[in-house]
């Protein structure tokens, strides 16, 4: 017997360490009676509490795909993608690491299958460290045609996304029209004929105009999406940030 699908799964990015704002969106994924999670990767990074939210996500089972930052933490030569600010962020982030987690790091996928959708932290079909905002709509579409699920989920630009491939366009090799919309809160209508690419925002970090926490609530075996938007203690994470030596820029952005 084929087991039926959850009512609903709570789809998160970008943590990076902000275990303020991780907390509050495990309580609201709690208080919604929903119990299926799945994180979009960059569990650390930026954040003063990485080993708190590697610990308290691995604790509830979340399955996570391979993040920027964790790939930066095990490979050298992916570190010399980061910009100053973030490879010194970096270099603070291993040292209030455990080995354990970066032990767990190395067991990360760089992408995830579930319920007929993709989930990858950058770029589908499995890149980690390529940011969709640089794919004009040619190299979109080169990119629906290299797998063929029809939704895929990503993190990495912290921002709230919808890139759509047409109707008619089929799958691999299709040539149909592309539509990028940014999306809000509240219930996102998908169109069940067309396929999608959502970008979660973030957890730790948003990016989007918007301070609060963000995260997606995806019903599978329906073309409908809730993007969620959570209040968190700002000031605390700022200060945090400051106190273990982590850059000010990352505390000045989550205002």
């Amino acid at each position: 017997m084929t087991e039926a699908p959850p009512q609903r799964i709570a789809v998160f990015s970008d943590v990076h360490g902000n275990l303020e704002a991780l907390r509050c969106v495990l309580a609201d994924v709690d208080a919604l009676g929903v119990v299926e999670m799945l994180n979009l990767g960059d569990m650390v990074g930026y954040g003063p509490e990485p080993e708190a939210c590697v610990q308290l996500l691995r604790g509830r089972g979340v399955p996570s795909v391979l993040g920027n930052h964790e790939h930066g933490l095990l490979e050298a030569q992916a570190r010399g993608w980061f910009n100053p600010h973030a490879r010194k962020a970096l270099d603070r982030t291993r040292q209030l690491l455990s080995d354990d987690s970066l032990m767990y790091f190395r067991t990360l996928p760089r992408t995830l299958t579930a319920f007929g959708a993709l989930f990858v932290h950058g770029c589908p079909p499995g890149l980690v460290s390529k940011y969709l905002y640089e794919l004009d709509e040619d190299a979109l579409r080169e990119t629906f045609a290299l797998y063929d699920n029809a939704l895929c989920f990503a993190g990495h630009t912290h921002e709230l996304e919808r890139i759509s491939l047409a109707a008619g366009a089929g799958g691999r090799g299709g040539a149909g029209r592309i539509e990028r919309r940014n999306i809000g809160k509240g219930l996102l209508e998908l169109d069940k004929n067309a396929r999608h690419i959502l970008t979660a925002g973030s957890v730790g970090q948003p990016r989007d105009g918007n301070n609060k926490a963000k995260y997606l609530l995806w019903e599978p075996g329906q073309a409908r999406i809730e993007v969620r938007f959570v209040p968190y203690d700002i000031a605390r994470t700022a200060a945090r940030i400051m106190e273990v030596g982590l850059p000010t820029v990352y505390a000045d952005r989550l205002w």
